[in-house]
């Protein structure tokens, strides 16, 4: 027990890589014996689970039901183990589709845990502490490094047992990380401030910290510095362009635009309106250099990939913006169909591959055009997430119609009603990306991407858009990861 107490502590801290082989040849003994150990302690069986499941080991939830007493209920007595059920909480978060006694148990643990908090009966505060964090924070929907600077700041160092030079270790390795972060930010934002998008275009929002947040939590490694400097710059300049069609653009314009995209070649920039062109001379621009880069690397095959993705998004833009023009309220199956492109999660997601290394082949581009499970689902995450909190403003702000919107007119139904269909819809994709990190269609890396930008929208868009907004969550995920050390308590 011990050495699984460490290894989550490893993977908590984000050090893991240090000890990658070690790790991998203890997991590979905890489940040759996983079905055959009889130790059904609540904690120790759900730790087991969990780091089992959360490196790609499709084992059984079965073994949770003998946890329940005669009736099908969970065991009363296990309430008053706080730590095992904070460990059965964290457990649930892996469930896949068809899981029930998952799902059971992330309901029972919720319910008993926020019980526990509020009546004050957990008389460990450093134990109350990571309680409250829980849930507040699934551990799983987390970005790895944010949550692994609350554990070393807050969690970590509160324990009797925690060790004193795995603490500094994961102290260090952060604090080097997010130095090496500020120079890629600082590099970044004078690129920004030279293209001068935001001066030109009063009417875009002006996004590039927040847009390189969103690369460094899709990937914070160092070896993904290329890739994260041009992810964050065309997150950049797409939301311009995403403004141009949602906020300013008139309809026979926004065609011509689309045109020119289709047509890729700058001598059409002098056919748009002045403000279209300082966006469409940024993207091609920011393409033409990513294309210079890769052919120096023998990587060129994979710009066409990420040019088509960028189309396939243009396209969709235009169509949002005939049927805002048109009033149209489309069907939720339409709405749907076209949603899970424009959220432009399938093109960022392409297009975040495009910088990585040898890990990224031609098959992957290849399996994109697929649709893949885990792209569709964090594209569910964040299309719906971002629904529910903000079609309101979208609303008032002129959008097409969001989800729920299509949702109430399609079901005569209330918003709170849709907002119930549309969480569930959330659930559901979130079990989807657990099964497709057990099915290691594409290696570890690869599907970690996709992965990581759910976990972006369930840190940034649980109470509001935080990034259309600059909201609290966002503010709180920026400082923490990019300007607060971690400092010795």
């Amino acid at each position: 027990m011990q050495q699984l107490n460490l290894i989550d502590e490893i993977q908590r801290l984000c050090v893991a890589h240090h000890f990658e082989d070690d790790i991998k040849e203890a997991l590979e003994r905890l489940y040759a014996s996983f079905h055959s150990d009889h130790d059904d302690n609540l904690y120790s069986l759900a730790l087991r689970f969990r780091l089992l499941r959360q490196e790609g080991y499709n084992i059984s939830a079965e073994r949770f039901n003998k946890l329940k007493d005669e009736k099908g209920n969970f065991n009363e007595c296990l309430i008053a183990d706080v730590r095992g059920m904070l460990s059965l909480y964290d457990a649930s978060q892996l469930r896949i589709r068809g899981e029930e006694i998952l799902d059971e148990a992330l309901a029972f643990t919720t319910a008993q845990l926020s019980k526990s908090l509020e009546t004050g009966t957990i008389t460990s505060i450093p134990l109350a502490a990571q309680v409250s964090h829980a849930l507040k924070q699934q551990m799983r929907k987390n970005l790895p490094w944010l949550e692994a600077k609350h554990y070393m700041m807050h969690i970590y160092p509160e324990m009797a047992s925690h060790n004193k030079t795995l603490l500094k270790l994961a102290r260090l390795e952060f604090n080097l990380l997010q130095s090496m972060h500020r120079k890629e930010l600082s590099v970044l934002t004078r690129y920004w401030k030279d293209l001068g998008l935001a001066a030109k275009l009063s009417f875009a929002r002006d996004r590039l910290v927040e847009c390189y947040f969103w690369s460094v939590g899709s990937y914070p490694e160092p070896e993904n510095c290329l890739a994260r400097s041009i992810l964050s710059r065309l997150i950049a300049i797409t939301t311009v362009i995403d403004d141009v069609y949602d906020a300013f653009g008139l309809i026979d314009e926004l065609k011509v635009f689309t045109d020119a995209f289709e047509r890729w070649d700058m001598s059409c920039i002098n056919q748009l309106p002045q403000y279209m062109q300082p966006s469409y001379e940024a993207l091609l621009d920011l393409f033409r250099e990513v294309e210079d880069e890769l052919k120096k690397q023998g990587r060129i095959y994979r710009v066409p990939y990420a040019i088509e993705s960028m189309k396939c998004l243009l396209r969709g833009y235009l169509k949002e913006a005939q049927w805002f023009s048109q009033k149209y309220v489309p069907t939720l199956e339409e709405h749907r169909e076209l949603s899970l492109v424009t959220c432009t999660y399938p093109t960022l997601i392409t297009i975040a591959y495009v910088g990585m290394g040898d890990v990224v082949t031609k098959e992957t581009f290849d399996w994109m055009l697929t649709n893949p499970k885990i792209v569709e689902a964090s594209s569910i995450v964040s299309r719906f997430m971002d629904d529910i909190v903000g079609h309101k403003f979208e609303q008032k702000r002129g959008h097409p119609a969001s989800g729920i919107e299509c949702y109430v007119k399609q079901n005569g139904a209330s918003e709170e009603e849709a907002y119930e269909v549309f969480t569930e819809l959330i659930v559901n994709a979130w079990k989807d990306i657990n099964e497709e990190c057990l099915k290691k269609s594409m290696p570890k890396q690869i599907l970690e991407v996709a992965f990581n930008f759910a976990r972006v929208m369930d840190v940034l868009y649980k109470v509001e858009d935080s990034f259309t907004l600059a909201g609290k969550a966002l503010i709180h995920a920026i400082t923490a990861m990019l300007i607060d050390p971690v400092r010795e308590n």
